[in-house]
C-alpha cells in the first residue's frame, strides 16, 4: 500500500491506475477508524480495481468550541488496518497542503446544510463540502464511498456532486453497530463507562420509531414524541434534536407516508453522538 501526502504524487498515481484501465474508487475518513470505516473500505474494493482512502482531520468542518484539537489521531494504526483491508493508497495531507494559508474561497452546502447539524454547527457543512469536493478533484474517482451514519452528510454530498456535476457516483453504506446497538464512531472513546452504557439509548429509540411505522402509525409527530421520550428517560443523556424526516429532502414529516429516516442528535457529557434509523412505509 502507498503512503502519500503530496497531492502531486497521488494524481500521478491516479493517473497510472487509469492507465491501467482500473476503477478508482475513495474513502474519505479523518482517521481514529473503527469498523465502521472498514466496512467502506471492504465496500470499495468490492466495486473497484484501485481504492484510495484518505486520512484527514479537516480543520474547516470544526467550530470554535469543537474538538479538533482533540480528535483522536493514531496514524500508525489507521494505515495498519488499511494495508491489512488491501487498500491500495492512503492520502494523508496535512491542513497545510489541503489549504493554502490565503485560501478564501469555500463550497456552501446550500439550504439542506443549515438544518439539524447545520443548525447545531453552522459551518459544519461549508467544510465538509470543501473539503469533499477537493479530495474528489484531486483523486478523480468513478465511485466514492460514504457511512449512513453521518446521514445528512451523505445526502448534502450526493446534492453537491448533483448539482456541480462531479462525474462521481456517491455511494452509501449501511451503518455499522457494536452488540449492544451503538453505532461505531470514532467520538465513542471519549464516553466514560456510565455513558458508554447509556449510549445504546439512541438506538433503542430510533428501533421504537421503526417497530411504530411498522405497527401503522403514520403520524411523524407521535412517532418523534415517543424517541424523545425514550432518550429523555436515560438521565445522562442531553437531546439535541430527534425528527422524523423525509429520507430525501431531510424535511420534516407529519405524515409517514413515504421512506422516512429517524434522526436523533445527543450529548453525554462533553461528547456529542448522532444515529439514524430507515422508517419503511410497507
Amino acid at each position: 500500500m502507498e503512503r502519500i501526502a503530496s497531492k502531486q504524487e497521488v494524481r500521478q498515481a491516479v493517473a497510472e491506475a487509469r492507465r491501467e484501465g482500473k476503477r478508482i474508487a475513495l474513502v474519505p475518513t479523518m482517521g481514529a477508524l473503527h469498523e465502521g470505516h472498514l466496512s467502506l473500505v471492504r465496500a470499495a474494493s468490492e466495486r473497484a480495481d484501485y481504492v484510495i482512502v484518505s486520512v484527514f482531520v479537516n480543520p474547516i468542518q470544526f467550530g470554535e468550541d469543537e474538538d479538533f484539537s482533540a480528535y483522536p489521531r493514531d496514524l500508525d494504526r489507521d494505515t495498519g488496518l488499511l494495508d491489512a483491508e488491501g487498500a491500495d493508497l492512503v492520502f494523508m495531507p496535512t491542513p497545510d497542503m489541503m489549504y493554502a494559508s490565503d485560501a478564501q474561497v469555500t463550497v456552501h452546502p446550500g439550504p439542506l446544510g443549515g438544518v439539524l447539524e447545520g443548525a447545531v454547527r453552522p459551518t459544519h457543512f461549508t467544510g465538509v463540502c470543501t473539503v469533499v469536493s477537493k479530495l474528489l478533484s484531486i483523486t478523480l474517482p468513478d465511485l466514492a464511498f460514504f457511512g449512513e451514519k453521518d446521514y445528512q452528510q451523505l445526502a448534502i454530498v450526493r446534492l453537491m456532486a448533483r448539482d456541480l456535476d462531479m462525474p462521481v457516483k456517491i455511494v452509501g453504506c449501511p451503518i455499522v453497530r457494536e452488540r449492544d446497538g451503538l453505532a461505531f464512531s470514532s467520538r465513542n472513546v471519549y464516553l466514560s463507562a456510565a455513558e458508554r452504557a447509556a449510549a445504546p439509548v439512541l438506538y433503542r429509540a430510533l428501533q421504537t420509531a421503526e417497530a411504530l411505522v411498522l405497527d401503522g402509525e403514520r403520524d411523524g409527530r407521535i412517532v418523534a414524541d415517543v424517541v424523545r421520550e425514550a432518550i429523555a428517560a436515560e438521565p445522562l443523556v442531553v437531546l439535541d434534536y430527534a425528527e422524523i424526516v423525509d429520507a430525501r429532502t431531510l424535511e420534516p414529516l407529519d405524515a409517514v407516508d413515504r421512506a422516512a429516516r429517524g434522526l436523533v442528535a445527543a450529548r453525554l457529557g462533553a461528547t456529542r453522538l448522532i444515529d439514524n434509523i430507515a422508517l419503511e412505509v410497507r
